[in-house]
């Protein structure tokens, strides 16, 4: 999942469960406030009932002047007065149904008002003492209006709630967006660079956050990179050169030191000897060139369009020179029709180094037995495969051979430095492809490139 969509699910998620709890409080308070009023009208009518209904006189018929003239008659509303000494019932007031909890409340508050509701009916009562003798009040109402206006409203919080989740996952795109801007430039900008453009560097951010900090942690690495890239490089250079020298005057005078006739027989093996090693020297010195260039040098210095098929008919023609009795059988049974899905893009000589490398290897460890190579093209990849009959490599060896100058327990009769691998390697990954092997002891080898398809 990527960081923007997590970014916004995060925002949704909050935001979504903040409006939850908002509307729920809204509801809550209002429905607390809607029954509070209501219940406070009911308990001032068992005051005036008590003052009207309890040892009546001129002042209560003052009390239901004032009740008849300024307030309304609540919705099903009834009054009941009951004097406690001449209630013989279970319930104080039989036709209400009440909880006896509710009278024993009553009579226990001393003046206080209980409260009690079922369903949509309300009822307030209290407890009055006059003239040594108690009663109990109880007015009861029903609020269909209240009520009403609480569904209304629970009807406006929904709407309201889902227009809200909308925006906010609206605005956490957007939110989303801008937060990751600068991420996408930076992986833009990243993806541009590589190792023949390591002076490049991020666009700083004039910012003390997070991103400004990568951004900078980024460019340090940059950096240091380059500097080490250009130090392996001159190394590279200086050492080539330091080192070829030497060699080749070593070579030149050995050479020279054969052709002399007052050379002595006995010591013409020791020369040979030395001239054989030093051309061995330098084919491992060419290699180690070759390889530590092609781990670190990406500049596409003439690079073309290669055709894989005549490609391989040159490296098969090249290693027979070298190997005279190799046997090559040449597999195009499955090209494409369309011969542009035969063309990569890279250095025509590097990749006939890196072909040569494993063909060679074929030829040389399969003991001369029939050598098949396959081309073919399929899924934007051309697939080159190389099959052998020879002495193939040990299971628990095969994740080393990619490794420089490690070679297979069972090739102590081949000669060979262990460096043709590893530079096939670096070439074909230089050419953005890839290199499978599988292989069986005594039973052969299969090497498999794939190449990209020019655009």
């Amino acid at each position: 999942m990527k960081l923007q969509t997590k970014i916004t699910l995060l925002f949704f998620g909050i935001s979504t469960i903040g409006l939850l709890l908002l509307n729920a409080s809204i509801f809550y308070f209002v429905s607390k406030f809607n029954f509070e009023d209501f219940f406070k009208r009911l308990e001032a009518r068992v005051n005036l009932t008590a003052e009207i209904s309890i040892d009546p006189d001129k002042s209560s018929l003052a009390y239901q002047q004032v009740r008849q003239r300024y307030l309304e008659k609540l919705f099903n509303e009834k009054e009941y007065v009951v004097r406690l000494d001449t209630s013989t019932a279970d319930n104080h007031i039989p036709a209400l149904k009440l909880p006896k909890t509710f009278y024993r409340e009553i009579i226990a508050g001393k003046g206080k008002k209980i409260r009690y509701t079922q369903k949509n009916r309300f009822y307030a009562g209290g407890y009055f003492n006059s003239k040594g003798r108690d009663y109990i009040v109880v007015v009861t109402a029903t609020d269909p209006y209240g009520f009403k206006e609480l569904e209304e409203l629970k009807r406006v919080l929904i709407a309201m709630f889902f227009v809200a989740i909308v925006l906010a996952y609206v605005a956490g795109k957007v939110f989303s967006y801008f937060t990751v801007q600068p991420l996408r430039g930076m992986i833009k900008r990243v993806k541009s660079i590589s190792a023949n453009n390591l002076h490049m560097r991020l666009d700083e951010i004039k910012s003390k956050d997070e991103i400004a900090e990568l951004v900078l942690t980024f460019n340090n690495m940059l950096t240091r990179l380059e500097t080490a890239f250009e130090t392996q490089n001159n190394f590279v250079s200086n050492a080539s050169h330091e080192l070829r020298t030497p060699l080749t005057i070593i070579t030149s005078e050995t050479e020279l030191l054969l052709t002399n006739t007052r050379l002595d027989n006995e010591l013409k093996p020791a020369v040979k000897a030395i001239l054989l090693e030093a051309e061995k020297l330098g084919h491992i010195l060419a290699s180690l060139l070759g390889l530590a260039q092609t781990g670190f040098d990406g500049k596409k210095q003439d690079w073309q369009k290669i055709r894989i098929d005549e490609l391989i008919i040159t490296v098969a023609d090249a290693a027979k020179k070298v190997i005279a009795e190799s046997i090559i059988d040449l597999d195009f049974s499955s090209l494409p029709e369309d011969e542009l899905s035969l063309q990569t893009e890279g250095n025509v000589n590097l990749l006939q180094l890196a072909l040569s490398n494993i063909v060679l290897n074929a030829c040389k460890y399969s003991n001369n037995r029939p050598v098949q190579i396959q081309v073919t093209s399929t899924g934007g990849r051309i697939i080159v495969k190389v099959i052998d009959r020879g002495i193939g490599i040990p299971q628990e060896e095969q994740q080393h051979i990619f490794e420089p100058f490690f070679r297979a327990s069972n090739t102590g009769n081949f000669q060979g430095h262990g460096i043709g691998l590893p530079l096939t390697l670096n070439i074909i990954r230089l050419h953005k492809g890839s290199i499978g092997i599988r292989s069986e002891e005594d039973k052969g080898t299969e090497i498999q490139i794939l190449l990209p398809v020019v655009k």
